[in-house]
């Protein structure tokens, strides 16, 4: 008899038992959760959080599962997954709130639907909202922060806070949430007025633009590595990636170009791969393992840092 479950189902009704993470997951790997509770509402996911450290098992939140790769061996403890239906409410004219657990394909919708710019530039942008603030995800020049008004958080005191776009220590693919391991529970987003047949227009083309490049056709956690600040390659590489360089939202190189300058790209462990369609996508072939994933990055890793003198950032969490 598990005395630990039978406290947690009696307090968290719906709690299950060894639930496969790969089911959860875009990578489609990982073991099973020891615990594991779909909550709908804030007030469950805050119960559900204070019960596990009073109880002191470790706890996770999962949101879309996008960024995210999981051990083989699974998770002990309790996982929180973040569902949220139906709770996007336009607050005023220009001006939409919505949970951590709102899709961000749903929330781009919406905001097109009620003639809204700010955030079509998230168009084809996997996971949550949650998840998006987390890592102030960004695409095609604009990011997660551009629009945040306010965000409503947990800490690790299991106090609520509400924190304005610059208490929210936003910088690349960062935030204080990120930082300091806090939850968000939900978020508003201050939009303006624009045609609702252009917005439609520019996030169906960047919805086209990722599925055209992007190998979307496999199991995969985006991109596996931070791009890199133009500023930090080394004086004597400069010259090589002048003509990669982009705006997001300051000069950066795509990864991508260094894993293939270090010919890495095809590179293939286990049933994990370096995508051809793009470097910075590691692909699950079809039962590769965390472990064949982690050996691809530990490689490419140290390829990179070989050749170019770069530490490649990774973006992928690991939950072990």
């Amino acid at each position: 008899m598990d005395a630990t479950f039978t406290l947690l189902q009696k307090a968290l009704p719906g709690l299950q038992k060894n639930i496969l993470l790969k089911n959860y997951t875009s990578f489609k790997i990982g073991g099973p959760a020891e615990y594991f509770l779909v909550t709908h509402n804030k007030n469950t996911i805050i119960k559900a959080i204070a019960l596990a450290k009073k109880i002191q098992i470790p706890v996770f939140v999962l949101g879309g599962g996008t960024n995210l790769l999981v051990s083989d061996k699974g998770v002990k403890g309790l996982v929180v997954k973040i569902e949220n239906h139906h709770p996007i409410a336009q607050k005023n004219n220009s001006c939409i709130e919505a949970g951590a657990g709102v899709l961000m394909k749903s929330l781009v919708s919406f905001s097109v639907e009620k003639s809204l710019q700010g955030l079509e530039w998230a168009g084809g942008l996997p996971g949550t909202f949650g998840g998006a603030i987390r890592g102030n995800a960004g695409a095609f020049g604009g990011e997660t922060q551009d629009s945040i008004l306010e965000v409503e958080a947990l800490d690790e005191h299991l106090q609520v806070k509400k924190l304005n776009n610059k208490r929210c220590q936003f910088s690349y693919r960062n935030s204080v949430f990120k930082e300091k391991k806090w939850i968000v529970l939900s978020a508003k987003l201050q939009l303006k007025k624009g045609d609702k047949k252009e917005l439609g227009r520019l996030a169906a083309s960047h919805i086209a633009y990722r599925k055209q490049k992007h190998p979307l056709e496999y199991p995969s956690a985006g991109s596996v590595f931070k791009n890199v600040d133009f500023k930090k390659i080394p004086a004597r590489f400069q010259t090589v990636f002048l003509d990669k360089v982009k705006k997001d939202p300051f000069e950066i190189v795509p990864a991508a170009w260094f894993i293939i300058g270090a010919g890495l790209t095809g590179k293939k462990i286990g049933r994990a791969e370096v995508s051809k369609k793009h470097s910075n996508y590691i692909i699950n072939l079809g039962g590769a393992k965390a472990t064949d994933v982690l050996k691809l990055i530990a490689l490419v890793k140290k390829q990179i840092k070989k050749k170019y003198g770069i530490v490649l950032e990774q973006e992928v969490q690991f939950l072990k």
